[in-house]
């Protein structure tokens, strides 16, 4: 005999009860998800979850971002353009960022000592690097070290280590993050530097301060601004009468083919010069201290300006 079903009292019953066996599902399969969570041998959201980093400037917050991928989430306490790294007074909020993380980079050579005061007075047990110990440059020195494409793979290379000991179950993911970003992000980089050093090996160029003394250097440019000027316009200490002069008559005399001025660090003796380069004729190129805009990767700013370098020396020199 054919079977007739629920009667229709019995079917509005089971439809009534559809949301508390909805309910009861959920409720078990929350427990069952938090059990086999506590399971020994099981990853727990604090083992799985990314490595905090913390970078105290932006630039090198971008290469540990692209270096980490997935696998680690970075914040930087210098974001702002407007903020001068030198003099950054830190806020309790970074000091709690610092206490929380796992992984911490610092520029050091005196660039950003109030990092250190950070890390002491968070009695942080994160791993840290500071590039100017890790490329033997101290205090004193000159401490813009990601104008340096050497000291750039050397942290590249150091940043992607770390990780691997903070996450050795990822080791191969951190190593395939680091040939991707040297191969394919850093690709326009590496072929301007090559361009320009091949071509414009040995030209004079001029500068405002010694941020452009580590990449005229890998370019093979030959920056003949006194380095005392160059020492005492990045410190904020007034130069010598005589290295004004010397400097002048570079520009006015023409001794220069190219001025490279730091728009985020500027004072009446920088004004005036770029006044008699553009005077003079003479190209003045443009960059800063950090990235502009603040969410641009390292490589896109870098790249920018390097376009812009090469470009204003092909224009001064007719290569």
């Amino acid at each position: 005999m054919k079977s007739q079903g629920p009667s229709p009292d019995n079917a509005s019953s089971l439809r009534s009860n559809i949301p508390t066996l909805i309910a009861v599902i959920i409720i078990i399969a929350v427990v069952v998800g938090l059990a086999l969570a506590a399971k020994p041998g099981s990853q727990s959201s604090s083992q799985s979850g990314a490595i905090r980093v913390v970078a105290a400037e932006n630039f090198w917050g971008s290469i540990a971002a692209q270096l980490g991928g997935d696998r680690v989430k970075v914040t930087n306490i210098i974001n702002n353009p407007d903020t001068d790294p030198h003099s950054y007074e830190p806020t309790a909020a970074d000091s709690r960022t610092v206490a929380d993380a796992r992984y911490v980079i610092i520029n050091g050579i005196g660039y950003d000592p109030w990092m250190d005061k950070l890390l002491s007075a968070s009695k942080t047990s994160a791993k840290t690097l500071k590039v100017g110990d890790l490329v033997g440059i101290a205090p004193g020195g000159n401490p813009h070290q990601w104008y340096s494409p050497e000291s750039v793979r050397a942290v590249i290379a150091h940043i992607t280590e770390s990780y691997k000991v903070l996450r050795p179950a990822d080791a191969a993911y951190f190593d395939q993050q680091r040939t991707a970003y040297e191969n394919n992000g850093l690709k326009q980089y590496n072929a301007l530097i090559s361009e320009i050093k091949s071509k414009y090996a040995g030209v004079s160029v001029g500068a405002s301060e010694s941020i452009f003394t580590p990449l005229a250097k890998s370019l093979g440019l030959n920056l003949i601004t006194p380095e005392s000027f160059l020492t005492a316009m990045s410190e904020g200490t007034d130069p010598t009468a005589a290295d004004k002069a010397a400097t002048d008559q570079q520009i006015t005399g023409k001794q220069i083919k190219v001025y490279v001025y730091n728009s985020q660090n500027s004072s009446p003796d920088v004004t005036r010069q770029v006044d008699e380069a553009k005077t003079a004729g003479i190209p003045v190129v443009t960059i800063t201290e950090t990235p502009v805009p603040a969410n641009s990767s390292f490589q896109d700013w870098q790249v920018d300006q390097l376009r812009r370098l090469r470009d204003n020396l092909a224009k001064a020199t007719g290569r």
